[in-house]
């Protein structure tokens, strides 16, 4: 099973951006955020609300084909709580 979910959304004028999420175990995951215009990877933005309702979203498409475990989507939809999103 893949451990990392990813998609790029486009922002406008040419710009994307590319959001990746990795399950760490125990509880924890890690949220990378690359836009095009930029050389380095982001690691301290946090998600905004669209990010988690797409994450989700995709977690519960993945978990419908048995591509992703309940566990994580469990995970996902705590820390989405746990965010306020």
């Amino acid at each position: 099973m893949k451990a990392d979910i990813e998609w790029v959304e486009k922002l406008g004028n040419g710009i994307k951006r590319k959001i990746r999420i990795t399950f760490l175990g125990k509880g924890k995951m890690k949220w990378q955020t690359k836009r095009s215009d930029e050389e380095m990877w982001d690691y301290d933005t946090p998600p905004s609300a669209g990010d988690w309702n797409t994450l989700e979203e995709k977690m519960e498409a993945l978990y419908n084909r048995r591509r992703e475990s309940f566990k994580n989507l469990e995970l996902v939809r705590q820390l989405k709580k746990e965010a306020g999103a």
